[in-house]
């Protein structure tokens, strides 16, 4: 029994007092309370469906964790699912979005994610942009358009280039048929049968010469042997031979069909992620990297549309990109502005079809508008004089005669070529400083449709209006992925495939805009 009754081991001076209200706490211009008023106004119940469970401890709130998560992405850029956990335990502001409710663990946060809002995650960041969009009278029509190449959460060395599985692969035809020589040769000669070369050997032919072979020599699989001490029958070694070569094939075939038509290469962690040149090189040896194209238009400093692609091109991702907004919005941006890796004949003439103005620059841009020794270059197939028969005429006199025209390949408007030729350049005094590198006659190309195109543009983007779009190109767009990727530290995905990867992006995108909508409005707050 225990004579002693010592309570100093449980006893501490420091007590918590808490007020009854927790908004007593919580500072008037914190952002909770700029987050409850647009969450309020949106209709946060129509993205969870009833589940009818009948057993069980009660579910969680669906409502409240959405608000957490979006609530932490707004606070911290991104934020990992402990982290959120960490905090509902230890910040009282996440306490009074919990209304009550106990702490969720990281693994609550994660179903909900995976079951709930992966589907919904866009519709969700629609509407709070159009809330946002309402209150701070946001213009739709000027749309700053920027891309930056951001590294997948994908191994470095698990690359798969298509080029080189379609090489190794047709080295596997031509020891296919070496193979069916020796069959031919060697065993099936003595049966009078006789296997069949091709160029190229389809896997269902591959299997079917198997299985020919296999017939026709009466082999037993469960009589073959292995390892050391055993020597294999040439049928044993022909027929393993080929399977092996059957399995090679159906590996190069799946890769293939991976990269797709429209893809050069793939990682084998991350099979939507493609590997591409980043500007971060921290390998230091200019290697390629597994990442993805992300794309965002912004509008007023707000991100009204991102996008994610596999391509390493920003050409092609403009469309894609001005598609989702005008399903989003119900409208295509009147003056979408981009630099020169978006300015294509494809996507001007995409621009002309929906409406939109030209404010897009093209590769030479720069040099066309600033180098004042191209511009006058006498050299330059657009400073060429004509003679009366509209034919071209270059510095020496010397007239350009039309040959043909040529299909542009991987265009989708049909985008022709005229080709121009000189009618002799020998002997010519012009010669070094006209085509330096050819020993042949100088062949030019043209195309008059873009030349005026490029003509259009540069007027629009040198004017009073298209200096200050090009001003607040620089400053909204590329200011935004500045932000996302060195205030907020995100510098690379934290999820695999591209489905996973637009939602990631997207709910990020969601906290941004929350969060500048937070800081405008204290702005204006103080400036009144």
């Amino acid at each position: 029994m225990r004579l002693t009754s010592n309570t100093n081991g449980n006893y501490t001076a420091r007590q918590l007092k808490l007020p009854l209200e927790i908004e007593k706490l919580i500072d008037i211009s914190d952002p909770v309370y700029t987050f409850c008023e647009v969450m309020d106004h949106i209709d946060l119940s129509r993205y969870f469906v009833e589940k009818g469970y009948k057993t069980g401890r009660p579910r969680c709130d669906e409502q409240k964790l959405l608000k957490v998560i979006l609530f932490a992405f707004m606070e911290n850029g991104v934020c990992s699912l402990r982290e959120i956990e960490k905090l509902c335990r230890n910040d009282i502001r996440y306490m009074y979005l919990l209304d009550g409710m106990k702490a969720p663990s990281f693994a609550t946060f994660g179903n909900i994610i995976r079951n709930e809002l992966t589907n919904s995650i866009e519709q969700i960041f629609s509407d709070v942009n159009k809330y946002i969009f309402v209150q701070d009278h946001v213009d739709l029509t000027h749309a700053y358009i920027d891309g930056t190449k951001m590294e997948a959460n994908a191994n470095r060395y698990t690359w798969v280039w298509k080029k080189s599985c379609t090489r190794n692969r047709e080295k596997v035809y031509g020891k296919i048929s070496d193979l069916i020589d020796s069959m031919n040769n060697e065993v099936l000669g003595y049966l009078g049968l006789k296997f069949e070369k091709r160029d190229e050997y389809a896997i269902e032919y591959v299997s079917e010469l198997l299985s020919a072979y296999e017939k026709a020599t009466g082999l037993d699989m469960s009589a073959f042997v292995k390892g050391s001490g055993h020597r294999k029958s040439i049928h044993q070694r022909q027929y393993q031979e080929m399977q092996k070569y059957l399995e090679r094939l159906k590996t190069y075939a799946k890769h293939i069909e991976t990269c797709g038509d429209e893809r050069n290469s793939y990682s084998k962690t991350d099979h939507d992620a493609t590997f591409m040149r980043l500007k971060r090189d921290y390998m230091g040896n200019d290697q390629l990297l597994p990442a993805y194209n992300l794309q965002a238009a912004v509008c007023d400093e707000y991100i009204a549309v991102v996008d994610v692609k596999p391509y390493a091109s920003d050409m092609e991702c403009f469309v894609p990109l001005m598609e989702k907004f005008n399903q989003i919005y119900g409208h295509y941006p009147k003056y979408p502005v981009a630099d020169a890796g978006y300015g294509s004949y494809n996507n001007y003439l995409y621009c002309e079809e929906h409406g939109m103005e030209k404010y897009m620059k093209f590769t030479m841009f720069k040099k066309e508008t600033s180098d004042k020794k191209y511009q006058s270059s006498p050299y330059r197939a657009a400073n060429f004089k004509k003679d009366k028969n509209g034919n071209l005429i270059c510095p020496a006199g010397r007239k350009f005669f039309f040959k043909y025209n040529r299909h542009v390949r991987y265009n989708k408007y049909g985008r022709t070529e005229e080709i121009y030729e000189c009618e002799s350049c020998e002997g010519c005094p012009h010669k070094k400083e006209c085509s330096p590198r050819s020993s042949k006659n100088r062949t030019i190309r043209m195309n008059q449709e873009l030349t005026a195109i490029h003509q259009e543009v540069i007027s629009n983007l040198e004017s009073v209006h298209g200096a200050l779009l090009r001003m607040n190109r620089s400053i909204q767009a590329e200011g935004t992925f500045g932000v996302l990727k060195w205030d907020k530290s995100y510098k690379r995905l934290f999820r695999r495939g591209e489905k996973n990867v637009i939602f990631e992006l997207t709910l990020i995108s969601c906290g941004f805009n929350l969060y500048k909508y937070h800081n405008k409005k204290q702005r204006a707050e103080f400036a009144a």
